[in-house]
């Protein structure tokens, strides 16, 4: 049986997708179910690998569904009543308990309906993914998924594999520059925006890891 627990793997993205599907694989003939987490700072590339892993265990004739954390940011208007809308993306500025409890329903196998993303908008749309009980691999990404404080840290508990995508911080700062760059932000709104909110809320994440079984870094 492969495992790298313990190990950082230095690839590109197609080998660290075909690393994690062949765990899939293996795994999953001894589980009717599966959750795969895959957590890093923003910017480090969660929904990129998410995105490829999903396709290439479709093409590989394994259902799946992706469910992004992120469907869980707490809406705009109640961060601004809670004077934490300048601080979104950090822990407290989720439904924590909400996630946790889709993870464990998703645990049991039940019918699951749970919410994204849309990150043009800023805002969360609910219902927006459908997880069957038949499905057997759910893949969730985000960023809290292996971060050492409660509530989060219950999570580590949960996943049947995990994988930390490791970036340098210079590069997730580029990343999260250029993030707002594509929302059609000035460089200095944009770069405003990262290095007063999202470099911090990365640097918080990078400096409580879990153990994953998967350290992941690119070449």
């Amino acid at each position: 049986m492969y495992s790298s627990a313990g190990k950082t793997l230095v690839k590109d993205i197609t080998e660290h997708v075909s690393i994690l599907a062949d765990r899939v694989h293996t795994v999953r003939a001894t589980k009717p179910r599966l959750l795969v987490a895959l957590a890093g700072a923003p910017g480090s590339g969660k929904s990129t690998l998410a995105s490829e892993l999903s396709r290439r265990l479709s093409v590989q004739k394994c259902p799946n569904v992706v469910v992004p954390m992120d469907g869980f940011h707490l809406d705009n208007s109640v961060l601004e009543q809670h004077g934490l809308l300048a601080r979104k993306g950090a822990p407290e500025t989720f439904d924590a308990a909400g996630f946790i409890r889709i993870v464990d329903a998703l645990r049991r196998r039940d019918n699951v309906v749970a919410p994204t993303f849309d990150r043009t908008r800023d805002i969360a749309i609910a219902g927006a993914i459908h997880v069957p009980p038949e499905c057997p691999v759910v893949i969730l990404e985000g960023n809290h998924l292996l971060f050492d404080e409660p509530p989060w840290s219950v999570l580590a508990e949960a996943w049947d594999i995990s994988a930390r995508i490791d970036v340098p911080l210079p590069e997730i700062r580029a990343r999260l520059i250029q993030r707002w760059l594509n929302l059609n932000l000035s460089r200095a709104a944009a770069t405003r925006r990262a290095e007063s909110n999202d470099i911090p809320n990365a640097k918080r994440i990078i400096q409580k890891p879990l153990p994953a079984e998967f350290t992941l870094t690119f070449n």
